[in-house]
């Protein structure tokens, strides 16, 4: 994470050469934003109920010949994934918002989390930043030895799957939920943003995501 004042700028995180040679453009950005899970506010529900609007069921179906949700399931597809049974992020938000009627309000780094990627179409993940290494985020494979999280709850995982990591422990699968035991609690102080980009996703989206989800937060950094 990059700081200049008040500037609130994402940092480039690592990929694995091997990696980046297999899949260009693939990428990963992140920030640190103060604050811990607390209960959504008024304004983060209001604008939920707003965003489930531009939901309707002839537009999800359309969604997939969009852009970027387009160049994310050929990314799943690269990597092996059916984008049809496996749905991308934001496929999985509308689908989840037609069963439901409305996009479900939880708490304000859910809310938050689930702004940025009806706005950008770009998902983005949080955890506890005290458990991010001081090298930063990046994707890699894993590796013999390696265990999703720390602690009692982490659980072994199987060599050559990529993950989201820093450089000692694995966070989350890539697209995958953040460890139980590193997720943004109420004890948490300040939030690890992540945001992955994948081939046909201008670095430009990744950016805004991140900083649309830090800007509903309440980060002053990222303005009103």
């Amino acid at each position: 994470m990059e700081e200049d004042g008040l500037e609130l700028r994402a940092a480039p995180g690592f990929v694995q050469a091997d990696v980046r040679e297999e899949f260009p453009g693939l990428r990963l950005d992140w920030i640190t934003v103060r604050g811990g899970r607390r209960a959504s506010s008024p304004e983060l529900v209001q604008r939920l109920r707003a965003l489930s609007n531009r939901y309707r069921g002839s537009g999800v179906v359309a969604m997939r010949t969009q852009p970027i949700p387009h160049a994310y399931r050929a990314f799943f597809r690269h990597i092996g994934l059916d984008p049809d049974v496996t749905r991308i992020p934001s496929e999985q938000v509308a689908v989840a918002r037609l069963l439901h009627g409305r996009l479900r309000s939880r708490d304000r780094v859910s809310d938050a989390l689930l702004i940025a990627l009806v706005e950008t179409g770009v998902p983005v993940w949080a955890l506890d930043a005290e458990f991010v290494g001081p090298g930063g985020l990046g994707i890699r494979t894993t590796v013999e030895g390696d265990r999703l999280g720390s602690g009692q709850r982490s659980e072994s995982l199987v060599p050559g799957a990529l993950a989201v990591a820093d450089e000692g422990r694995v966070h989350a699968m890539l697209f995958g939920e953040v460890a139980t035991e590193h997720a943004v609690s109420s004890r948490t102080n300040n939030i690890a943003l992540y945001a992955v980009g994948v081939p046909g996703v201008p670095a430009i989206h990744v950016e805004e995501a991140l900083w649309t989800c830090a800007q509903a937060l309440g980060d002053p950094r990222a303005g009103p």
